[in-house]
């Protein structure tokens, strides 16, 4: 079964939480766009230094929702925190929720779901140091490896990838969630 995910993506996100579910979905047979605010290409940040470019698919503004079966949020220290202040980054991010489409966030990546406002009661996790802020949204935060709810998959770090991968891949095999929601 064909399927299309976006990647949401600006310059500044970890390289391997990119390239890894990247991969993985085109494993599958599957389509994977990177969904950029910017056109032309963005550059990874691999651990300690700035890393390769990657190709945009789509800009934000040529992007829809309703075209995507699913949402993947690398993080990086960089590339969340412009995405989450970028109100069309955000609308994005929250027509998967009201579409009841699989999201997946590893890292710093659901620090734009904070501001998306669609973290309050949901089981999560993330990397520790954001722990508190997704705990001050609502979420139950807790450390694991990788934590799902009713579609939203949440890792820690790039050493949690395989099971990310695995439950990424998962959810989206599952299609649509009700539970999956503002």
């Amino acid at each position: 079964m064909s399927k299309k995910i976006a990647i949401l993506a600006t310059h500044g996100f970890e390289e391997s939480e990119l390239k890894s579910p990247k991969e993985h979905l085109e494993q599958q047979g599957w389509t994977a766009h990177i969904i950029s605010p910017e056109s032309g290409t963005i550059k990874a940040w691999a651990e300690k230094d700035w890393g390769k470019e990657y190709n945009v698919d789509k800009t934000l503004d040529e992007a829809n929702a309703s075209d995507y079966d699913a949402l993947v949020l690398p993080g990086g220290v960089i590339n969340p925190d412009q995405l989450r202040t970028n109100e069309t980054a955000l609308s994005f991010v929250r027509d998967f929720f009201q579409q009841h489409k699989p999201v997946a966030a590893i890292c710093h990546g659901p620090q734009i779901l904070i501001n998306a406002e669609v973290v309050d009661g949901r089981k999560m996790t993330s990397v520790d140091s954001i722990s508190k802020d997704l705990k001050n949204a609502g979420a139950n935060w807790e450390d694991s490896e990788v934590v799902v709810d009713h579609g939203l998959v949440t890792s820690r770090t790039p050493k949690d990838l395989p099971a990310f991968n695995a439950k990424m891949i998962e959810e989206i095999k599952e299609g649509k969630h009700k539970e999956q929601t503002i």
